[in-house]
């Protein structure tokens, strides 16, 4: 099962409420509170979020966290990348020389295109999008969606 930790769920859950009004600036005391999610948590998810630029602080008595660009603009694949590192479903995804085998893998192209599909997926959310609820979300995100392999090599 590939599985994302609880603190990416977490930062999922924190960056939609500041979505909700993105000209908002949020202290980590507001967030956890909003939230249900303890402060240290939440202090250590926005601390990863500033590093990987997904967020902007100020300082001082009105100061706090703000999304660094608009909710649409900022994908559930960058808020991956910044919690858990890069995307890949296996080692050959992201190196060259991550597994013993792979000097005679004749799959491992095909794990990089598995890969691919699913980083483009991720990349096609946005945090604009998790705050619509599903029953107003597009029919194709209700249904499964069959995708010919054949028609990934276009």
């Amino acid at each position: 099962m590939i599985r994302l930790s609880k603190l990416t769920d977490y930062a999922v859950v924190i960056l939609s409420f500041m979505a909700r009004d993105s000209t908002k600036v949020r202290a980590a005391m507001e967030l956890a509170s909003a939230t249900g999610i303890a402060l240290p948590t939440v202090s250590k998810i926005l601390k990863l979020l500033l590093n990987a630029k997904v967020l902007i602080s100020t300082r001082g008595a009105k100061g706090g966290y703000a999304l660094a660009k608009a909710p649409e603009k900022i994908t559930i694949a960058s808020v991956i990348s910044a919690l858990e590192g890069p995307i890949a479903l296996t080692e050959c995804s992201i190196s060259q020389q991550g597994c013993e085998q792979a000097s005679g893998c004749e799959i491992r192209g095909n794990w990089g295109l598995i890969n691919q599909t699913i980083h483009n997926a991720l990349e096609s959310v946005t945090l604009a999008d998790m705050n619509i609820p599903v029953r107003a979300q597009n029919s194709a995100w209700q249904n499964e969606i069959l995708i010919p392999v054949a028609s990934l090599y276009r």
